[in-house]
């Protein structure tokens, strides 16, 4: 498949997706999941380690999150609420 004829492809799929949103919405469906795909890509590969991690903690009743953090094996910001200041 070319260039020319995924480009095509991916289009028309995207206007299956569409459905009732208009072409100005798109980024407001299409960016959250692509933000999700590519957070999903990059946990992959510690995932079932993440996992394991959490349910062994939430058996310890302990808050897992710093556990959590650890086995992922990235650097994470805070919410962008903790930095609002009212």
């Amino acid at each position: 498949m070319n260039q020319q004829s995924l480009s095509s492809f991916i289009w028309s799929v995207a206007d299956l997706l569409r459905g009732d949103y208009k072409q100005s919405e798109y980024g407001k469906v299409i960016l959250p999941f692509t933000v999700l795909r590519r957070l999903d890509c990059v946990l992959e590969s510690t995932k079932a380690a993440v996992l394991a991690e959490q349910a062994a903690r939430k058996k310890q009743g302990l808050n897992a999150e710093p556990f959590l953090l650890r086995k992922a094996k990235r650097g994470f910001a805070p919410w962008p609420a903790q930095f609002s200041g009212g």
